[in-house]
């Protein structure tokens, strides 16, 4: 039961933030940032994320290596959605001359590692 919990709340946070791609064309192209290089640059690394992402192991795999796996797979639909956020926030900074959407609109370094700590 509990696995099940868990399982329903990570796929449905995962499924929250939608992809850089999509958003990058969500965009105006009539911008004047839309054709700048670093525009252009923005929407290739949002390309090749979401084709990494789509390559990579789901929740199949963690089904295959048992209910403990779980929470590994959990933790990296996290990572992905935090990744998606991060790069369709530089999208539209580089993509679009409005202001950050609220959704949009935070700190990136709440994302960055942080420092080890060690006894």
């Amino acid at each position: 039961m509990r696995i099940a919990v868990v399982v329903a709340l990570t796929a449905t946070v995962a499924g929250c933030v939608s992809s850089p791609v999509q958003y990058g064309a969500s965009l105006s192209p009539q911008d004047p940032k839309w054709a700048t290089p670093e525009c252009q640059q923005a929407r290739t690394d949002a390309m090749n994320y979401d084709a990494r992402e789509k390559g990579q192991p789901g929740w199949g795999f963690g089904v295959l290596l048992g209910p403990y796996s779980m929470g590994l797979v959990a933790a990296a639909k996290e990572h992905q959605q935090q990744q998606r956020r991060l790069l369709a926030r530089q999208v539209h900074l580089q993509c679009s001359s409005l202001p950050l959407p609220k959704d949009l609109d935070f700190d990136p370094q709440i994302y960055a590692p942080k420092p080890a700590k060690y006894p």
